[in-house]
């Protein structure tokens, strides 16, 4: 009978695939032995694949290229990294070797930026697109950018108050784009985006703000929808929509050269997946060429805001099945050494699902399991795979240790769950390995964070006093004493 773990990937899968391989037993990962990284750092370890950035990016400006070729399409294209989905050191570096632009969402990102001009990874000619509301700190690191040169700073104007907040910060002329307050399907919980200027508004703000402003050049449209970049109805519903309002402007407004369809492209979450990248681009740049060609304005520039597209795929999760407990006659818990809720925090709070797949052993016996994390909370769990309403994995054995892996959770997973800070239950955040190849090609690792040690989670609580703190308080005991002389 088939009933090894190996069996059952083959009977559901194609296997092996690009990024999964086997060797014996033990899974590799883009070539990487996971159970060597395994036995040097142990676990439980996150880790980041940094060439997988680089390949997505040339992927997906080869498809554009491919597209706009295709539809002798006269426009160009800017790939731009959207920061928020991870603004790691290590990957903005290898981001950025790549030719792109940025996307920033709050005032933080832009004392990134200037970390990364000083370093010469960010040049004076790369687009920084600013989304996202605008509070005063944002307005003023927005406005000391352009303030120093970057003329490539395009703050997107998310409401009606922007323009003059911005008008007052910078001290001369600086380009703007509009964000579409795109419309949602009907499933959301609400008809409009929060974000951005509706529809029917744009034109009449654009005539009421900046046609007459002297100080203010609009260059771009901006539209993004929650859903993503997907082949069914509403999406190319949105993006006529978008298109009617673009060369509705485009007429009146001469300055205007650019679209950012923002991002969206979805990343593989199971060995199932299948999406049709070139295709999609194929469609959406004909009916951008379509669109203009049909009211004679010509066609914009395209930007791109692809944020988990960029660095999802470069990273995984590895943990171990430290216990297993049979609750009732059918539910078997694998409890893992960690915790959904901090490590992976989209799979409770979005009910996301990754690729999960056994580490080690197999060509043994699969059983169902349930998986479980530290924490006593009861949503600290993960229950089934994107096309199965199920776990499988080898069976659980107190003499050989089973270790897992989550794969394609480089996107939004540390930030949301607040890598370096408090966790939920005091459940320590794992150490994180940056994964390389030389300029052999070969395998490097580094260990990039140690996990988090009881002393810093102590100090953020309260109970251990940081070096500045003590010292504040050394000074007021001296001063106390003087006085008290």
């Amino acid at each position: 009978m088939n009933t090894k773990y190996i069996n059952l990937i083959d009977q559901t899968y194609y296997f092996p695939q690009e990024e999964f391989t086997l060797e014996g037993e033990n899974l590799k990962f883009h070539g990487i032995p996971l159970m060597d990284l395994v036995e040097e750092y142990g676990s439980p370890l996150k880790f980041t694949y940094l060439p997988k950035i680089s390949e997505n990016i040339n992927k997906a400006k080869e498809w554009f290229r491919i597209a706009m070729e295709k539809n002798n399409y006269k426009g160009k294209y800017h790939y731009c990294y959207c920061t928020k989905s991870s603004h790691f050191k290590p990957v903005l570096n290898e981001a950025l070797k790549n030719d792109i632009h940025i996307e920033t969402s709050s005032a933080f990102d832009i004392n990134i930026v200037e970390k990364l001009k000083e370093k010469g990874k960010i040049k004076d000619n790369t687009f920084v697109i600013c989304n996202g509301f605008k509070r005063d700190q944002y307005i003023t690191n927005i406005a000391n950018l352009i303030n120093k040169g970057h003329q490539n700073c395009i703050p997107i104007i998310d409401n009606y108050e922007e323009i003059d907040l911005l008008s007052d910060a910078i001290n001369d002329t600086f380009k703007v784009g509009i964000r579409i307050a795109s419309e949602e399907e009907p499933k959301f919980e609400f008809y409009t985006s929060r974000l951005g200027i509706g529809y029917k508004n744009i034109v009449p703000f654009y005539e009421n703000q900046i046609k007459d402003n002297d100080k203010v050049e609009l260059k771009m449209l901006h539209f993004f929808i929650n859903t993503g970049i997907r082949d069914n109805a509403y999406y190319w519903n949105e993006l006529v929509k978008c298109l009617k309002v673009y060369v509705r402007l485009k007429k009146i407004c001469p300055s205007l050269d650019s679209l950012n369809i923002g991002g969206g492209f979805p990343i593989k979450n199971s060995l199932a997946f299948e999406y049709d990248y070139q295709y999609m681009i194929d469609e959406i740049i004909n009916q951008i060429n379509i669109a203009c060609q049909e009211a004679d304005v010509a066609v914009p520039n395209i930007f791109t805001e692809f944020g988990s597209f960029t660095v999802g795929e470069s990273g995984g999760a590895i943990y171990e099945i430290l216990y297993q407990k049979q609750q009732n006659d059918r539910e078997k818990w694998n409890m893992i050494d960690s915790s959904f809720i901090t490590t992976l925090p989209d799979t409770w709070a979005i009910n996301k699902r990754f690729i999960m797949l056994a580490i080690n052993r197999w060509y043994d016996e699969y059983e169902r399991v349930l998986l479980g994390g530290l924490t006593c909370d009861s949503d600290d769990y993960y229950n089934s795979e994107q096309n199965m309403n199920a776990i499988y994995l080898p069976k659980y054995r107190k003499d050989k240790p089973l270790y897992i892996g989550f794969f394609n959770t480089g996107a939004y997973q540390e930030t949301i769950g607040g890598y370096g800070g408090l966790q939920h239950c005091l459940i320590p955040h794992p150490k994180h390995i940056l994964i390389d190849k030389d300029e052999n090609g070969n395998i490097t690792t580094k260990l990039f964070s140690e996990q988090q040690k009881a002393e810093d989670l102590l100090k953020i609580l309260g109970y251990e006093m940081k070096p500045s703190a003590k010292a504040e308080v050394g000074q007021s005991i001296e001063k106390q004493i003087k006085s008290d002389l």
